[in-house]
């Protein structure tokens, strides 16, 4: 992680978050970044401990199937300050309603598959070897 004083080269933010470094500049492009990425004298870009912090949590929406344009949405919103708080709430507790959802519904798969396994484990130690 970089300290306020060193920051990271986007090969180095790329091996940090587990992005490739086309992600990094797709990210970067697509406006989901809080501010402009720094570029140093050559040019290239120069991520801060706070662009690599908000780099990890895009990665846990982009995770949780949170589409790329409400993420956008979610920036903008993050871009405007404390005045956009309740909006940036209301965003996330409507995803947190759906991954729930999802969860439960992988819940009910996974018990499913669990079941099917117990059968065959169980009809396993009754066959005769």
């Amino acid at each position: 992680m970089p300290t306020p004083t060193t920051p990271l080269s986007i090969s180095e933010v790329a091996d940090h978050t587990g992005l490739t470094v086309a992600t990094l500049r797709y990210y970067e492009r697509a406006g989901l970044m809080l501010a402009p990425i720094h570029r140093g004298s050559s040019t290239h870009r120069e991520y801060s401990a706070e662009d690599v912090a908000w780099i990890v949590f895009l990665t846990k929406l982009r995770s949780t199937a949170l589409p790329i344009a409400r993420v956008r949405d979610y920036a903008e919103l993050a871009r405007q300050g404390d005045s956009s708080r309740a909006d940036r709430l209301e965003l996330l507790q409507r995803h947190r309603i759906t991954v729930a959802g999802q969860l439960e519904s992988m819940r009910t798969s996974l018990d499913a598959i669990d079941y099917k396994i117990s059968l065959y484990s169980e009809s396993e130690r009754l066959s005769p070897a």
